[in-house]
């Protein structure tokens, strides 16, 4: 049995200490899942632990023997692997190369192909992966490449394995897919470090749960043992769960009405109408056209044909420009790319949807900007220091209640909320339901998408049940069970 310990870790950045004394063990044959809200001080962990940052003070041992990383290199050459979110995978590669890119087996001065390919072929079976060796990245989903990573870093035989966010962007099926895998890497003498913030997660997943809050050891608990509750409190100390308020008013008024809208290969046939105050969620596995059909309806996409009419007036050839004036606005599921302007200032990025209404021709209002960008910043309880600064300097919450308020500031009339709560923790994410909620109540209608399903059935008046380009379904959060929403999604029936 192998064991991944540390002893008294401290880790401090000027002004800050983002490890406290932490004395944690790992052992091997168990998933050990690592949480903590943004700033807990787990991110700080994996780092040390992949070699990426040295700590402070403190040590990390393998089997008692005492380790010191100079770079994540030469972590990786002592036996810890780390699969990140942001895959590292060649796209223009076969599955085996990438496996065994930096140490092909050659035949004199070229590569031996066969062999390549029957290497690869045995590390795919061994951890029962079905997928071609010969095939090429690019062709593969996200999951499949998930899949690839693990088997190339567990190729090198590691004594640890972190898996940073690991489902992230997967659907329901695939996920099942790599807790299959996972569970079976348990079965091998290796440490399995498992980060997520999907909580839900970690009783079909995890044989325990370590929580860090503000760069402390919490405590460590088995997951036979613990409850939903007990999580949260080791996370946040006592903070409630929310679920959508009674005084939700939904009103006659249609604002939005979408009729027989077709895109080619991504969605066909879909209509609705959003009313006036709404909450109307959108539910379905990756891939059933759910981010797709909001990009067409906001003009950022084109579709084939269909109709699309807010408050009763049609609007043809739709753009972003033209339907941010017709009143909506989309926080895209992208936020880092898409999103924001990483390198801008917290302040640029809350005016840059206004500039129409901070400007007077070229040149815009500093006044104005000032107003609007503390206005949000007020308003929605953005943790900042300064506007000016980096907004790549937020917390991931943070940023996205910076996105969000960049699109209040256009006073829209409909807001589309893609996946608004990726990436970032529990209390993050109640703080962004309460801004839908609070937009409600201004009669303000939002539409979510969101591959936490949970969360839907939370937030959400009305949800529609999407699945491969077609709304199937429509049901009303107060009348299923989330075990009956995923089966839906899924293809198969309300019980």
């Amino acid at each position: 049995m192998s064991v991944l310990e540390t002893r008294n870790i401290v880790k401090t950045y000027p002004g800050t200490i983002a490890l406290n004394d932490v004395s944690v063990s790992f052992e091997s044959g168990k998933v050990h899942a690592l949480i903590g809200k943004n700033g807990s001080g787990k991110s700080t962990l994996v780092k040390i632990f992949s070699g990426a940052i040295e700590p402070t003070r403190g040590e990390v041992l393998i089997d008692g023997v005492r380790m010191k990383f100079s770079d994540p290199r030469d972590a990786f050459a002592k036996g810890i692997a780390t699969v990140y979110q942001e895959l590292s995978l060649v796209p223009g590669l076969t599955v085996a190369e990438n496996i065994l890119i930096g140490r092909l087996p050659m035949r004199g001065r070229f590569v031996d192909w066969k062999k390549t390919f029957a290497i690869a072929g045995e590390l795919l079976k061994e951890m029962n992966v079905d997928i071609p060796p010969d095939e090429v990245v690019y062709n593969l989903s996200v999951w499949q490449c998930q899949m690839v990573e693990i088997v190339k870093a567990m190729s090198f035989r590691p004594k640890v394995l972190q898996l940073d966010e690991p489902t992230s962007a997967l659907a329901q099926h695939e996920i099942q897919a790599l807790f299959k895998m996972i569970r079976e890497l348990k079965k091998k003498d290796v440490v399995i470090i498992y980060v997520t913030h999907r909580l839900h997660e970690l009783w079909e997943i995890a044989d325990t749960c370590t929580v860090l809050r503000d760069g402390r050891l919490i405590g460590t608990v088995p997951m036979q043992e613990a409850t939903h509750k007990d999580i949260i409190k080791m996370m946040f100390g006592d903070v409630e769960i929310h679920t959508r308020p009674h005084d939700l008013k939904v009103e006659d008024e249609v604002v939005l009405e979408v009729k027989d809208l077709v895109r080619k290969d991504k969605f066909k046939n879909v209509s609705f109408q959003l009313k006036k105050g709404e909450i109307l969620g959108i539910a379905g596995m990756l891939g059933s056209g759910r981010t797709e059909l909001l990009k067409s309806i906001f003009g950022a996409d084109p579709f084939d044909s269909g109709e699309i009419y807010i408050n009763g007036q049609r609007i043809f050839s739709p753009s972003p420009v033209k339907m941010k004036k017709a009143g909506l606005a989309m926080t895209s599921e992208d936020r880092k790319r898409e999103g924001l302007n990483q390198i801008a200032s917290i302040k640029d990025n809350l005016c840059v949807a206004s500039l129409d209404l901070i400007a007077k021709g070229p040149f815009i209002k500093k006044h104005k900007e000032d107003e609007f960008a503390q206005r949000q910043v007020n308003e929605l309880n953005i943790k900042v220091s300064d506007v000016r600064d980096s907004v790549s300097s937020l917390s991931g919450g943070n940023q996205q209640k910076v996105v969000v308020g960049n699109w209040l500031n256009t006073n829209p009339k409909v807001i589309f909320f893609d996946e608004p709560s990726r990436g970032i923790d529990v209390k993050a994410k109640q703080q962004i339901f309460q801004i839908i909620w609070e937009q409600s109540r201004k009669g303000v209608s939002s539409i979510m998408v969101s591959s936490e399903l949970e969360e839907l059935l939370e937030v959400c008046h009305r949800i529609l049940i999407m699945r491969e380009g077609l709304i199937v379904g429509e049901i009303k959060p107060e009348e299923v069970k989330i075990e009956e929403l995923y089966s839906l999604c899924m293809g198969g029936e309300k019980n």
